[in-house]
């Protein structure tokens, strides 16, 4: 996933630089306002599906909350150390953060708030976020706890990290770690604008 994810950037890279006319890349914005209610959607529709989440979520109570909590909590603290040590504005740095691992998202967003600089920057720094979750999941789950094989999968813990999390825990671990990308899944449109306005 990850791998044709970086094929298919470098492709737009090479087409926007060299064939795609200038008339078709200034009108971009409404084809990334397309993609994003279409992601957005997806978020919806996911929800929607899972008729026994709503059961399975009051057996588990509450307590299911802390894991997604202290992801946003270490993934905001992180992005805004590391936007300080980069010279990064904290509503950009934040913004960034807020993306979870969801990179074609949050790269959306950034693009259609700020710049396509940006909207990169939020897009490479995600990926690399799933990179590093799909090398360091096995690690955490025998060397820690199950738990924290979620936190590095972030958003994508509810779908392309979700069957390494499974494999490397147990069934509850992974019912949990889907219930925790369901909820950053649906913080990131909310957060990523919010960060990235609040500070400006």
């Amino acid at each position: 996933m990850s791998l044709s994810i970086i094929i298919a950037l470098l492709l737009g890279i090479f087409s926007g630089y060299y064939f795609i006319p200038e008339n078709i890349i200034s009108n971009s914005e409404i084809l990334i306002t397309i993609a994003l209610n279409i992601l957005i959607l997806s978020v919806g529709i996911d929800v929607g599906s899972n008729k026994s989440l709503i059961e399975n979520l009051k057996k588990k109570g509450l307590k299911l909350l802390c894991i997604p909590l202290c992801i946003v909590a270490g993934s905001v603290v992180g992005g805004l150390i590391t936007g300080l040590f980069f010279k990064v504005s904290p509503n950009i740095s934040l913004a960034i953060a807020s993306g979870f691992g969801w990179y074609s998202l949050s790269g959306i967003i950034l693009t259609s708030l700020c710049n396509v600089e940006v909207g990169t920057i939020a897009f490479l720094t995600n990926i690399f976020r799933e990179l590093i979750a799909v090398i360091t999941i096995p690690f955490l789950a025998r060397y820690l706890n199950y738990y924290t094989t979620i936190a590095p999968a972030g958003a994508t813990s509810m779908d392309t990290t979700l069957p390494l999390i499974s494999e490397s825990t147990n069934s509850e671990t992974a019912f949990i770690s889907f219930v925790n990308g369901l909820i950053l899944s649906s913080l990131v449109p909310v957060l990523v604008p919010f960060f990235y306005s609040i500070y400006k």
